[in-house]
């Protein structure tokens, strides 16, 4: 069928809004300079709004606004409440907000402390209001942005330090590390900036590249600092105003329930590697619990989701960065609810469960990746697989899983009534 004359030549409305850049980093100085850079390459039409939060434990913010050209505004902000949460809540956003309306004309360039995660801005804009209405009404936030200082990016990776070895913890029961953080600022991003020096091994650089691509094959690398000059203009025509960001895509432990890739799978002789494991079976409690030290001893890093036959309605997220491993709830299975209350969902994970449903397991399956240097693809996967149910454990049948030996038992509440009628059962 044509499309219709008169409609396809109207044109697309105009989006008026600011457009807003978030940048993020574990580098203070490397993500200093490149809020400078595009600021100077856009002296006029750029604002650029900071936060100190070295104070946050004690409800003390800090506030910058600044173009390349001057400083705007310079504010303390106190909190009730001294937390990141709270922060882009009672301050962040609505500072954006103010400027959309102030200064209309100009984008936003919203640069975050480093221990700030991108996914917590954009969890934010999902829930938070603004004089009532959400953020999302006066900006559109079009890109976020990750700087990865190639010099120190692999150390950051592989430290098994605390946030608060650092003086960086945003509070006291803020127990994540360093590379977690680092981790979680390059997986959500659209962009990542590979900021190295003019004397930045070459090899190293390269390897750097390899990994942040494992790491967030979905992002754009844009690379910086080989020369002894910046190209400001060049570097904001690749970085700002992309419309790279989807608000609708789900945070890194949703994607594989959305059908979404988590990992790619390599089968080179790459010295960085990424293994994707996927199975429908389940994971034996006892025996996944006596191989999480060894399954992540060589990995950098380790993510997706599982399922254990002890509890199989609960979808479990796993998470391995910086020498911890965590596992947590993805709330039911569809396949353990009723029909009905599939709509509780989103769209894409009811369409990605439906084109995958097994007659058996339903939608439950595990999908794993890890990410390290070196890694061993066959001994990972055998390990891997000697902790899922074998046949005869397979057979005996959903009643009997409940009962083998837990150590993860009740670790993982549910809202609300487990699921155990016959016909949410496999």
């Amino acid at each position: 069928m044509s499309a219709n004359p008169i409609t396809s030549a109207l044109p697309a409305p105009v989006d008026n809004r600011p457009a807003v850049t978030v940048l993020s980093g574990f580098s203070p100085g490397a993500v200093r300079a490149t809020a400078q850079a595009l600021l100077i390459a856009d002296d006029r039409r750029l604002l650029a709004v900071a936060h100190d939060l070295s104070e946050i434990r004690g409800g003390v913010v800090r506030r910058t606004v600044r173009s390349a050209a001057e400083l705007i505004e310079q504010s303390t902000v106190e909190l009730v409440h001294g937390c990141v949460s709270c922060t882009l809540r009672e301050d962040v956003l609505p500072t954006l907000v103010r400027l959309a309306r102030t200064h209309p004309g100009s984008d936003l360039l919203l640069v975050l402390p480093p221990a700030v995660e991108p996914e917590a801005v954009a969890a934010a804009c999902s829930h938070c209001l603004v004089d009532g209405t959400p953020a999302t009404e006066a900006v559109r936030f079009d890109s976020y942005v990750t700087v990865v200082d190639a010099d120190r990016f692999l150390d950051d990776l592989a430290s098994t330090d605390d946030l608060s070895d650092c003086d960086l913890h945003a509070a006291d029961d803020d127990h994540r590390t360093v590379a977690e953080v680092v981790a979680h600022q390059v997986e959500f991003s659209d962009t990542v900036i590979l900021w190295s020096r003019p004397d930045t091994d070459s090899l190293e650089l390269n390897r750097v590249g390899t990994l942040v691509h494992r790491l967030a094959p979905w992002a754009i690398q844009v690379p910086i600092g080989t020369t002894n000059s910046l190209d400001c203009t060049g570097l904001s025509s690749l970085v700002r105003r992309t419309g790279r960001h989807n608000p609708h895509r789900p945070g890194m432990l949703g994607l594989a329930l959305e059908g979404r890739p988590i990992a790619l799978h390599d089968t080179d002789s790459s010295e960085v590697v990424s293994l994707l494991f996927e199975s429908r079976r389940p994971f034996h409690p006892q025996r996944l619990n006596d191989a999480l030290e060894e399954l992540t001893s060589e990995a950098l890093r380790g993510r997706g989701q599982l399922w254990i036959a002890s509890q199989p309605d609960t979808a479990l997220a796993f998470e391995f960065a910086g020498g911890g491993v965590s596992l947590g709830s993805l709330g039911y299975w569809l396949a353990a609810l009723p029909a009905e209350r599939w709509t509780e969902t989103s769209d894409e994970r009811r369409i990605a469960a439906e084109l995958a449903w097994d007659p058996y397991y339903g939608d439950r399956r595990t999908v794993l990746a890890l990410i390290g240097l070196r890694l061993d693809h066959a001994a990972i996967t055998a390990l891997l697989t000697s902790c899922l149910l074998t046949d005869t454990e397979l057979a005996d049948g959903f009643d009997t899983w409940r009962d083998l030996p837990d150590p993860f038992a009740g670790c993982f509440p549910l809202a609300g009534e487990t699921r155990t009628d016959k016909e949410n059962q496999p």
